[in-house]
Formats: C-alpha cells, sequence, structure tokens
C-alpha cells in the first residue's frame, strides 16, 4: 500500500513515525514541521501541501498537523 502513496506524503508518515512515542505533543508536530523546512525542497513542501488540499487519507494525522504549519 505505501508504493500507491505519493512520494511526499510517504516521507511525511515517515518522519512522524519517529514521533509515535509522542503521539499526543505539540512539540512533536513542531519538530516535524521545522525537519520539513530545513530539509525538504519548496517543489517537496508544495507536494505536501497539494496533497493535504485533497484530502490525504493516508497521511499520518501528525504529519497532517505538522504540513498545516507550513502555509
Amino acid at each position: 500500500m505505501s508504493g500507491d502513496l505519493p512520494p511526499t506524503v510517504r516521507l511525511a508518515n515517515d518522519i512522524a513515525a519517529q514521533f509515535v512515542h509522542r503521539r499526543d505533543s505539540d512539540a512533536a508536530v513542531q519538530e516535524i514541521a521545522g525537519h520539513v523546512r530545513s530539509f525538504w525542497e519548496p517543489r517537496m513542501i508544495t507536494e505536501l501541501l497539494a496533497a493535504v488540499d485533497g484530502g490525504a487519507p493516508a497521511l499520518d494525522p501528525l504529519a497532517l498537523r505538522a504540513a498545516r504549519l507550513l502555509r
């Protein structure tokens, strides 16, 4: 199933998986957003936000919250 995901959604989910022990943490969401801002190229962020705008049902809830901070 993960092969069917857009690459940016898969990558965002992979990052969020590193914070599984902090599922309800606002700090985790901030760290995920910070990582994306620091290491992703703008085109990747644009693609992730397009996936969010399209509903992104497969996006991890932490990754979704982090993506919303990228706007």
